[in-house]
């Protein structure tokens, strides 16, 4: 009739055809809306750029959280037997170097002459006074350096160095008023007591005899540290200052260090996708907790500077954590999708509130035409 026979075509030729594609058309949770039906304007493009922007800085934000890593800290008794362990030190203190002794007493009666094992550089009190993040203990800064993370890199990277690099004492311009003790050296590990006192003064010298107005134990500790340095490990003595006018001064120090075992995570995170990413490394080192009771003395005591430490019979594993790069993506597609829905829901709810505001304002303005019974004034006059 239509001629559709003759080209053996029929009506079912122009409807959806049956089979498998359309009985899963009942299962599509994302249907569609033909071009055709849709608009696009200038406010829907700049939402879309905020909400990009957004996502970037999100994504950016949470790798740089995952690369970082997270630290878990547990405490164990410590089960091996140790005998040494190292110690860190570069102290500035206001008196000359010919003028101190430095030495170890612990409890093993073992007297340690540490001057001749650290190194003794003249050196001004105004070149180190002015040392960015110095502070008195107690009244922390939280400033850091900013060559930490390079630092932190190159310790990793050259775990089993026996001796700290320090740097370089600064240029002396005529004659010092202050000396700089600084090195490493190992220790019995076990209770101790390092101490910095006068010449003539603290143990028994024949024919050496410091004058008591040169005294003056004020000093500066730029790091004081038993064991490597780890990422993140804040010693609670590192710069800090501490001065008095007063020749016979005591200044005490009570550390109690803990043995600590830092296991650092692998460098290369990305090849390990469905599991956590291993341990490449182990750093065997001690943190410690202080403080302090300084207090002026009489002629009769031994004034000076005295670390007393104490080792605990504990141990804490601290490990660097990084979860596989699996979990990141994961984690990235979350942040994504929540922003686009979130936004699409803020977007919508705009537009309807927008869509609200202005069809009220329309009526309003149409409500004081001719047709609903309301004229100006103006034309109430002309009239």
């Amino acid at each position: 009739m239509n001629g559709f026979a003759d080209h053996g075509v029929d009506e079912g030729s122009f409807g959806e055809k049956n089979g498998l594609g359309q009985g899963l058309r009942t299962f599509d949770a994302f249907p569609k809306t033909k071009t055709t039906y849709t608009v696009r304007n200038a406010r829907g493009g700049q939402w879309t750029v905020v909400l990009m922007i957004t996502c970037l800085i999100l994504s950016l934000s949470e790798v740089f959280r995952w690369h970082g890593g997270h630290e878990t800290h547990q405490f164990s008794v410590e089960k091996g037997v140790g005998h040494i362990m190292q110690l860190n030190m570069d102290i500035v203190v206001g008196m000359h170097c010919a003028d101190l002794h430095v030495n170890v007493q612990d409890a093993a009666g073992d007297r340690i002459l540490a001057g001749e094992m650290l190194k003794k550089d003249d050196t001004r009190w105004s070149a180190w006074k002015n040392t960015r993040g110095l502070h008195s203990l107690g009244r922390g800064t939280d400033d850091t350096d900013e060559d930490e993370g390079d630092h932190v890199r190159e310790v990793v990277k050259n775990i089993g160095w026996t001796k700290k690099k320090f740097p370089r004492t600064p240029r002396l311009r005529g004659n010092g008023d202050s000396c700089r003790i600084y090195g490493s050296m190992e220790l019995n590990k076990v209770q101790g007591d390092f101490h910095i006192t006068a010449r003539g003064h603290g143990y028994l010298e024949f024919g050496q005899h410091l004058d008591h107005s040169e005294f003056n134990f004020s000093h500066l500790v730029n790091e004081l540290s038993f064991g490597p340095y780890y990422p993140r490990l804040r010693n609670p003595l590192d710069n800090t200052v501490a001065t008095t006018p007063v020749h016979f001064y005591k200044f005490q120090y009570y550390l109690s260090i803990v043995p600590t075992m830092y296991y650092a995570s692998s460098a290369a995170p990305l090849l390990s996708l469905f599991t956590p990413a291993s341990y490449a490394k182990t750093i065997s080192t001690n943190q410690y907790a202080v403080t302090e009771q300084s207090v002026a003395v009489g002629e009769r005591n031994i004034p000076g500077i005295f670390f007393k430490f104490d080792i605990e019979p504990i141990l804490l594993l601290v490990r660097e954590e990084r979860a596989g790069a699996l979990r990141l993506l994961v984690r990235i597609v979350n942040i994504v999708s929540g922003v686009l829905v979130g936004g699409g829901w803020a977007y919508q709810l705009l537009d309807w509130a927008g869509g609200v505001w202005g069809r009220r304002r329309r009526a309003k303005s149409l409500g004081e035409g001719v047709l609903h019974g309301k004229i100006s004034e103006k034309d109430g006059e002309d009239e």
